[in-house]
Order: C-alpha cells, then sequence, then structure tokens
C-alpha cells in the first residue's frame, strides 16, 4: 500500500513527537553529567522537577525530527533523503549524545548519502542492533495509525538505513506499532508483540506483557533491561512496558521509565513518544513544557 492510499495523521505525529522530545530531554536529567547517580535516585523517587531552567534534548529528538521532515515532504520514507537528513541532523550539533556508530556513518553519509545501503550492513559487523532506530520512530507510527502494516513496514525502512540488524529493525517496528495502537486506543503489549518480527524484541516485548503493572518500575527495569547494553531488545521492552502501565498519563509514565534508570534519556523518549501519541502534552506540568528546549 502506497502513501497515496494510506492517510498521514500529522496532528498525531506532532503530538508524539513533542511528547518524544520531553521524554528525551527530561530523562537526560538523570545522567551523572547533570547529577550523581544518588542524588538522581532520590530525587526521582521523590518525584522532584530537574531544577535546570532548560531541558536540552538530544540526538532522539535530533533524528526524530529529520525523520518527520522527511515524512512531511514526501508522505512516506524516502531513504536517501532520509540518510542525507539525518548526516545533515549530526552535522549541524555532533555534541547531542550521538552513538559511536553514528559517529562512524552520519558523516560519510553526508557527502553520499545513497552509501548507507552498503555502509549501515558492515556496522558493527552485520549492522547496528543499537536503540537508536527505535529511539526515533513513534511519530512514524503515530502518523500512519490508520494502517498497522503500513506503519510497521515504514518503520523498517527508516531503521535500515542507520540499523540493519534484524533487532535493531525489530525494535523500530515494536516502537512504531505501539504509538500506532496507542493513538487508536488499542495498546497493548500482546498486540506490539503480534506485529513484532520474531527475535530477541519480540521476546522482551512478550516477558514484558506478563509483568504486573503492580511491579516496582525499577523491579521491572531489571527483569526487561533498561537500556545500558544499548541494544533495542535491552531497551525497547521495558520502556513499552512503562508506556502500557501509564497510558493516558505521560507525567506519571515518564516518572516511572526514570526509575528504570540506564540509558534514561532513550527509555524516555521511547516512552513519551508512545504515550504522547495519544495526549499529547495535556497534563504535563506547564513549567516542564517551557523548560523543555523548543523544536522549532
Amino acid at each position: 500500500m502506497n502513501s497515496t492510499t494510506v492517510p498521514g495523521d500529522r496532528a498525531a505525529a506532532r503530538r508524539s513527537l513533542e511528547a518524544l522530545a520531553l521524554g528525551d530531554a527530561f530523562g537526560e536529567r538523570w545522567f551523572p553529567l547533570f547529577r550523581p547517580p544518588r542524588q538522581a535516585y532520590a530525587e526521582v523517587r521523590a518525584r522532584r522537577t530537574p531544577h535546570e531552567p532548560v531541558w536540552h534534548w538530544t540526538d532522539d529528538t535530533a533524528l526524530a525530527l529529520a525523520l518527520q521532515r522527511v515524512l512531511d515532504e514526501y508522505g512516506e520514507v524516502e531513504q536517501d533523503r532520509l540518510a542525507l537528513y539525518y548526516a545533515l541532523a549530526f552535522d549541524a550539533d555532533q555534541a547531542r549524545g550521538y552513538g559511536h556508530g553514528m559517529h562512524m556513518l552520519l558523516p560519510l553519509l553526508l557527502s553520499a548519502p545513497a552509501d548507507w545501503r552498503t555502509l549501515a550492513p558492515t556496522l558493527f559487523e552485520g549492522g547496528s542492533l543499537g536503540n537508536g532506530a527505535a529511539m526515533r520512530v513513534a511519530p512514524l507510527g503515530a502518523r500512519f495509525h490508520a494502517d498497522l502494516g503500513h506503519a510497521a513496514e515504514q518503520a523498517e525502512l527508516s531503521a535500515v538505513v542507520t540499523h540493519s540488524h534484524p533487532e535493531g529493525v525489530a525494535g523500530a517496528v515494536a516502537v512504531a506499532v505501539a504509538a500506532a495502537l496507542s493513538v487508536r486506543g488499542e495498546f497493548t503489549l500482546d498486540a506490539v508483540a503480534e506485529r513484532t518480527p520474531a527475535g530477541l524484541v519480540r521476546d522482551g516485548v512478550l516477558r514484558a506483557a506478563e509483568v504486573p503493572f503492580a511491579t516496582e518500575p525499577w523491579q521491572a527495569a531489571d527483569l526487561l533491561g533498561n537500556g545500558h547494553r544499548i541494544r533495542a531488545d535491552d531497551t525497547v521492552p521495558f520502556a513499552l512496558w512503562t508506556a502500557a502501565r501509564h497510558q493516558g498519563d505521560l507525567e506519571a509514565a515518564l516518572w516511572a521509565t526514570a526509575e528504570g534508570f540506564g540509558d534514561v534519556d532513550t527509555t524516555c523518549a521511547i516512552t513519551g513518544g508512545v504515550v504522547g501519541a495519544a495526549t499529547g502534552m495535556d497534563g504535563v506540568p506547564a513549567e516542564w513544557r517551557l523548560r523543555r528546549e523548543p523544536l522549532d
């Protein structure tokens, strides 16, 4: 099915993007660069809003913006253009927290974007299985919520430009489907697993579906992973668990995700993008919205 027969919901995509960026910037506050781990743990448990006047977002949001730009311009994933826009985002500000693989790949794509086809599969001897494709994709899923198959297909196309390993792709598909289901009011972890390719990510989402929501988030992170391994299968299941646990409450979802620590900007970006696909920024404290770095 092509983009002319699958309507794109820009409003849903924007809701998801705004919330993704908020989760990204909020989660970044809890890294040791900004506060020692013991202090961060105490402040998260006490639900104490980070005091910094500006919460800067990271590469999660920078690449989500690049993906959004391509979808706005073409109505679907145009991979060579997407490779260029990813490279331009990196070139504009390399200090956004990009991973090692992107420091290797994206500078090369700036002058030869079509070379992603040969370069991306060579990262880490088989392509990246990191969480980078998953962290940026929720707005795409929200956009194409009318057709879950199309959302999954477009998520895969967006992923392989940088993350060609099957698990990196599966992470993107799982998050996109979750965001689409969130908009539709049909989000469950079992429903996400049904449309996630077989493998470690899918197995993790199925495990997450068996973790009771009464479980403390830090315990769920111990069971499912919190992203500290920077792998899709170590990141996506927990982020989707907290999103499912707090559907309809973006603030609560982000606090719960932060309790897992680990790669907390990315887990919060994924959770934010999925929950916010339905809620937008409604219910989030005004000071959070004011402190988050603007997108435009």
